[in-house]
């Protein structure tokens, strides 16, 4: 079967663009494919942070994929930090690549030119990133447009070091979410819903009670055409509410008079759709030992064929005697 690697970064709360842009795709195909649900907690440390705050979410990310129907007997589940070969081919792929690329990554242009210290790990993690993904010989990512770069990134890394040194690497092919899975800001519709918004006013978050989704739904930015269509040049707010209600139900929307009827079915559709995750969600959490028996069997699954990867590797480089 077809080899996948979905990544989830354990920084904020997961939110309803992530389940339907991430985590439901993961789902359906867990059948078809063999995937593998990577929680990046090493990623999480390129920025200041509250080292228990990390280990919280790296559990809660886990206990939220398994709530929303990831099943770890066909999926594994793992932390990246608790698989070292993730870190050792990190080396060996930082040998590879150039200064200039890791440098040029959006996100390392955006936060250094804020001022203030930057972590060498904010450079380097993009290659991390890569190795995250060679490591497990996977065919497939899913990307979205913000980190088509970094897969960018690790399929000129694969194909120079096979290059170079031998075929080693399979170079991955990255694959895109529908456009109804793409879930924009509630408060600001020309952007996608994220957990590092300026704002929590546009997200939804997918352990939110039925309450606070209605009055963030209920506020969602619309525009005063009056005319409830699908445009999003022309009417994004509207045209991501229906992408909303599109997702959540798997049907096409039917006709709405206003757009308050509109956001009454969004609302409708969203709580019925994170009810039954929430609920498994609480029962997870009551057993916390559990997921991380989950974690140590995902790192049991994965570490075998990660290890191969990283003495392939060394072998090309020139490192093993």
């Amino acid at each position: 079967m077809t080899k996948r690697l979905t990544g989830f970064q354990p920084t904020g709360k997961l939110h309803l663009g992530n389940l339907l842009g991430a985590m439901r795709p993961l789902v359906a195909a867990q059948a078809a494919t063999d995937s593998i649900a990577m929680i990046a907690d090493l990623h999480a440390l390129t920025m200041e942070h509250d080292p228990a705050q990390v280990r919280a979410n790296t559990l809660d990310v886990a206990t939220l994929l398994l709530a929303a129907g990831v099943d770890p007997h066909r999926t594994p589940i793992i932390a990246n930090s608790q698989v070292p070969e993730h870190t050792e081919l990190h080396y060996l792929l930082e040998c590879t690549a150039a200064f200039g690329e890791a440098a040029r990554m959006i996100q390392f242009k955006e936060k250094s030119a804020a001022g203030g210290p930057v972590r060498l790990s904010l450079l380097t993690y993009p290659v991390l990133m890569a190795a995250d993904i060679l490591v497990h010989d996977v065919d497939q990512v899913p990307v979205g447009e913000d980190q088509s770069q970094h897969l960018e990134l690790a399929r000129t890394l694969a194909l120079r070091f096979n290059a170079r040194y031998g075929e080693t690497f399979t170079v991955p092919e990255g694959i895109r979410p529908d456009a109804a899975a793409r879930i924009m800001d509630l408060a600001d519709p020309t952007r996608k819903m994220s957990k590092s918004a300026p704002t929590p006013a546009g997200r939804i978050g997918l352990l939110d009670p039925p309450e606070t989704i209605r009055k963030a739904i209920s506020r969602a930015v619309t525009d005063t055409v009056g005319i409830v269509r699908h445009d999003p040049e022309n009417q994004p707010g509207v045209s991501n509410l229906l992408a909303i209600l599109s997702a959540c139900t798997d049907e096409k929307p039917g006709e709405f008079t206003s757009y308050g009827a509109l956001k009454r079915e969004v609302t409708d559709a969203v709580v019925e759709l994170l009810a039954p995750i929430r609920a498994r969600h609480a029962e997870l959490s009551a057993d916390p030992g559990h997921v991380r028996e989950i974690l140590a069997e995902g790192k049991a699954r994965v570490q075998p064929a990660a290890l191969a990867t990283v003495r392939r590797t060394k072998v090309a480089i020139g490192l093993c005697l």
